[in-house]
């Protein structure tokens, strides 16, 4: 019981979650999102609230993608790893959502 414990725990930290608190993934989602937002070029729909909360999740994502293939996720908040990961994800999650709505608004 206390292996299948101790394994999850190690998975945990090693995806960058045990280093940074509920609210330092929040603000780095958030700033990851406002940097994606001014580097990708266009319009993206929904505005700057949108952006910010697509930012978390891209932010999560990029953490997830990068600890899965190539063996480095989100460190410390102050890690530039972290940084990077957490701005390619969040726009690849924003390009996702501009071809989603998009298409929607074509419709």
């Amino acid at each position: 019981m206390y292996e299948a414990f101790e394994i999850r725990a190690q998975h945990y930290h090693h995806f960058g979650a045990g280093t940074m608190g509920l609210l330092g993934w929040i603000i780095l989602g958030l700033l990851a999102g406002a940097i994606a937002k001014a580097i990708l070029p266009g319009r993206q729909g929904g505005g700057w609230l949108v952006t910010l909360l697509l930012g978390v999740v891209g932010a999560l994502l990029g953490g997830w993608i990068g600890s899965a293939i190539f063996g480095i996720g989100l460190e410390s908040f102050f890690s530039i790893q972290t940084w990077i990961v957490a701005i390619l994800g969040s726009i690849v999650v924003l390009l996702i959502f501009g071809l989603i709505t998009r298409n929607s608004r074509r419709a």
